[in-house]
């Protein structure tokens, strides 16, 4: 039941955001004196509405998105009432029709912005120094953090009746305590540690260790495990032996912020995004095949992309563990995610409007320079053929990642 809340709270926040997505637009399409004539949350049947002024407000069946009619988009709207040429979208200076087609995105990155500057104020943000790779990791300090259990097999998930208990934690060792030498062989990192623990017998072992600030000996008995080889975590795996322990890093993964340290944290956390965002755009039709090999019954790649479907039902697992952090961080990223993707420069993305507004400036500009009669605007209905093109290429790539999000979702928790 709280998973299913969960992922009826991440749906309603999609519709939200996207509904103010469509706000975005209706309200700078106002501000300029552009004409809306309707402004709706969902698709489909029409449930409730009224009229205010010059433009009707309501609710459809399919609550799937939304949408506003700003009169007037493009010079071949057919549908344009005499009366309303002067208010026509197209007819308007190019930087308001950009502030227009923009807004959009805008919204969605304010709404990111927003939920961050309140994570970092109240549960904070991750820290930048936190080591992310595997050489950093390694380099950390060798201390622990105990595990409830070690499972024998090379296989991440949680603790089950019959694995074997935590040698570490029956040999009283704590979270926090330093290992610095296992059968008299030194170790000051976490990458020396798992070298010789792994190269020990099962069985008997001294563990040497520090707590605070104070030597101590510990003997504990070494269990046998399934691992690949450290430097390559994909390959065959043989018998090792392991403590039943984690790292605990130096440095500590989440950093607080006061009000003012937030704006700062926030905006550095929004280049990192914006990063990661350009480098998962680049990797999309790379990551087609996997998405396939996903639903035809293969691993899903926990890298592969997902859909509002798959981000619902991570936002519903995240709520059922109580992971509420992981919940907003979903919620920062999509919106993100959908604010940089909107803004691509094809249509029928807001992207596509925008940059063929500003082409018509540019040439109308060139050809006065030269000479030239203007060309005035471009014709939507010669680019209809790509239009379609990127719609039909969009939803067969959606139809995969839902379909992928339904039979082989990607999980966050174990279940």
């Amino acid at each position: 039941m709280v998973y299913l809340l969960g992922v009826v709270l991440f749906a309603l926040a999609i519709l939200i955001s996207v509904s103010l997505h469509e706000a975005g637009h209706m309200l700078t399409a106002k501000g300029f004196g552009m004409k809306v004539t309707r402004y709706f949350v969902g698709f489909g049947p029409t449930l409730w509405s009224f009229k205010r002024g010059e433009t009707e407000y309501g609710v459809k069946g399919i609550p799937l998105g939304g949408f506003c009619k700003i009169v007037g988009m493009t010079p071949q709207d057919d549908d344009v009432d005499p009366a309303d040429e002067p208010r026509v979208m197209w007819r308007y200076p190019v930087w308001k029709r950009t502030i227009v087609m923009s807004a959009g995105s805008i919204t969605h990155f304010a709404l990111a912005l927003g939920a961050l500057w309140v994570m970092a104020v109240s549960v904070g943000l991750p820290n930048p120094k936190f080591p992310t790779t595997e050489e950093a990791f390694k380099a950390e300090p060798a201390v622990i953090a105990l595990a409830p259990c070690v499972v024998v097999e090379n296989t991440a998930r949680a603790c089950q009746a019959g694995d074997p208990a935590s040698p570490a934690a029956q040999a009283q060792l704590r979270d926090g305590d330093r290992i610095t030498s296992v059968n008299g062989k030194p170790i000051s990192t976490w990458g020396q540690m798992l070298d010789v623990v792994r190269a020990a017998k099962p069985g008997p072992a001294t563990v040497e260790y520090v707590r605070d600030g104070q030597r101590a000996t510990a003997t504990l008995d070494l269990a046998a495990v399934q691992r690949p080889p450290l430097n390559d975590p994909k390959g065959a795996t043989s018998a090792v032996s392991a403590m039943g322990v984690a790292l605990e890093p130096s440095t500590p993964r989440m950093v607080q912020y006061g009000p003012v340290g937030a704006f700062g944290a926030t905006a550095d956390f929004t280049g990192q995004m914006a990063v990661g965002t350009v480098h998962a755009l680049q990797r999309i039709p790379q990551k087609v095949p996997a998405l396939l090999t996903a639903i035809t019954g293969g691993e899903r790649d926990a890298d592969t992309p997902i859909s509002v479907v798959g981000a619902s039902r991570l936002g519903g697992e995240a709520v059922a563990n109580n992971a509420w952090f992981v919940f907003f961080m979903l919620f920062v990223n999509l919106n993100f995610f959908i604010g940089v993707f909107n803004l691509l420069p094809l249509l029928p993305l807001d992207g596509g409007h925008i940059a063929i507004a500003w082409f018509e400036r540019a040439r109308s500009w060139v050809y006065a320079r030269i000479g030239r009669p203007d060309p005035g605007r471009v014709d939507y209905l010669k680019l209809m053929p790509i239009t379609y093109a990127v719609i039909l290429i969009g939803g067969a790539f959606t139809l995969l990642t839902v379909t992928a999000d339904v039979v082989n979702p990607i999980t966050l928790f174990s279940r």
